[in-house]
């Protein structure tokens, strides 16, 4: 049988391509025998190594109408990683976005020392890192949200849990056969008492949002891994897992406006993201709102906002809507009832309706909030004048 090799784990040497391991804990062509379901596998070249061990290509020995015949075979000396995944395999067993483990077992090497095993899903492609490694190029937008929304199915059912992934990275998204996304390693997942979070104590630095890296936010949460899989986003999207996106590069991504909104708003401000995968997933699938203009018969008692470029200085305008009876806000809240809209700027964060008040706007909008959207022209009437 012959056996393509690709990097599945978290290591540079994996992104790169190379296949070696620092120590090998098996041996090329040694048989592992699981204890569990009688079955043989006998160990390839390796893939990699990461967090949970060391990964490498097995051919499975024997019959069985479970375990296919070609598998990643994951070997460890942590019995508690190995728990996990085992644990979350049979959890999302037959998942179709999921990794697939097949068997798990313990095994004693020569030496005596006793090893962790697991027989799981084989990534021809590997991680997502390596593919976009291999293959530097953008992803279509309809395949981008079709994909992503797939791998949020997995997430999905971890957040109605209490469950936090912690580690969505692109080398833990596997490119599976048509180029499906799968979504594995669960060695670090953890289950939060209450809406607080987990303390955030292991971390990948290529993907943890700054603000829990730096330890100003203390505490992981379901939104942190919707920060996450904002950055798989934009990494699709231009087509680069090398290194995070910022959100002064949103701009530029290569989508539609209503994308660069979503990337936007999983990676921006921590209390603005999405609060769980099953809002990203609606999010994504559902056709985008437009922030169309509304009406206000008076701005009297209205606390009002001004966003783009007016036709006056934002001095005067506050000075003018004041004189009518509004409050005037530096910035949205859930008290706002009037957002006036000047012209947009080009260099709005994500797209034409994409300036930071205009997202806010559709955030709150979502949450309840009754605010009203005015052109400049719809001011100047309501204040019985022109600038």
């Amino acid at each position: 049988m012959s056996l393509r090799t690709s990097a599945t784990t978290r290591t540079a040497t994996r992104r790169s391509g190379r296949r070696r391991v620092a120590a090998p804990l098996v041996q090329l062509g040694q048989i592992l025998t699981s204890v569990e379901s009688g079955l043989r596998y006998r160990v390839g070249p390796p893939l990699g190594e990461g967090g949970f061990g060391q990964a490498y290509l097995a051919v499975r020995m024997g019959k069985s109408s479970r375990v296919p015949g070609t598998v990643c075979v994951k070997v460890s000396t942590k019995q508690d990683g190995w728990l996990r995944e085992a644990y979350f395999g049979l959890l999302l067993h037959e998942h179709p976005r999921a990794v697939a483990v097949f068997d798990a077992f313990p095994a004693v090497d020569g030496d005596g020392r006793l090893l962790y095993c697991l027989a799981t899903e084989y990534a021809r492609h590997g991680d997502l890192a390596s593919y976009l490694a291999r293959h530097p190029a953008p992803w279509r937008e309809r395949v981008v949200r079709r994909e992503i929304a797939g791998v949020l199915q997995v997430l999905g059912r971890l957040h109605r849990g209490q469950l936090l992934h912690r580690d969505l990275t692109p080398m833990n998204v596997f490119v599976c056969d048509a180029l499906t996304l799968k979504l594995g390693d669960f060695g670090i997942v953890r289950q939060q008492g209450d809406r607080k979070g987990v303390t955030a104590r292991t971390l990948n630095p290529l993907m943890a949002p700054s603000d829990v890296f730096r330890g100003a936010a203390p505490k992981w949460q379901a939104r942190d891994d919707v920060y996450q899989v904002g950055q798989l986003l934009g990494m699709l999207v231009k087509g680069d897992a090398s290194k995070r996106i910022r959100t002064s590069e949103v701009r530029e991504l290569p989508c539609t406006d209503h994308l660069k909104e979503i990337v936007y708003r999983c990676i921006g401000e921590r209390r603005k993201r999405y609060e769980s995968a099953d809002e990203l997933v609606e999010a994504l699938t559902t056709p985008p709102r437009a922030v169309a203009p509304g009406r206000v018969a008076t701005l009297k008692g209205a606390r009002l906002v001004f966003t783009g470029f007016l036709s006056v200085t934002r001095a005067e305008a506050a000075r003018t809507a004041k004189k009518a009876g509004a409050a005037v806000q530096s910035g949205l809240s859930a008290l706002t009832t009037v957002v006036v809209r000047g012209r947009p700027n080009r260099l709005q964060a994500a797209g034409r309706d994409g300036g930071r008040k205009l997202l806010e706007v559709k955030r709150l909008r979502e949450q309840g909030v009754k605010v009203v959207v005015i052109s400049e022209a719809r001011f100047w009437t309501l204040v019985g004048r022109r600038p």
